[in-house]
């Protein structure tokens, strides 16, 4: 089991920044990767970027030179920073834990955390 706590949202205006955190907690030696998605009401939920084990990233089109993913495996954390916000990035973001123990392969999501850019 993996347990995944964000923090990080809120309201900004367009053209600012924010940034999210992603704690994990748990068997966190059984993560593979992890990602930052969004969801839109109504809408499915979109990846917005994703980084495994060695670093490798991977972003949206749509974020791709403002929003930045880290991991810092020191405190079991992922990080996205978002700079120059527009109001279509308003959303709910989920972190996902992709895990893979002796072969059982899960994800885990966060609840959720509410950014919101005001134009």
């Amino acid at each position: 089991q993996v347990q995944l706590v964000e923090s990080g949202g809120g309201l900004v205006q367009a053209g600012g920044s924010l940034r999210l955190s992603c704690a994990a907690s748990g068997d966190i030696f059984s993560i593979v990767s992890m990602a930052w998605y969004r969801q839109v009401p109504g809408l499915q939920r979109e990846l917005v970027a994703a980084i495994n084990n060695i670093n490798t990233t991977n972003y949206a089109d749509s974020v791709k030179g403002r929003f930045t993913i880290s991991r810092d495996n020191a405190k079991n954390t992922v990080d996205l920073q978002m700079n120059s916000l527009k109001p279509e990035d308003t959303a709910v973001y989920y972190c996902l834990a992709n895990t893979n123990y002796a072969g059982w392969v899960r994800d885990y999501w966060g609840q959720g955390t509410q950014v919101t850019v005001s134009s």
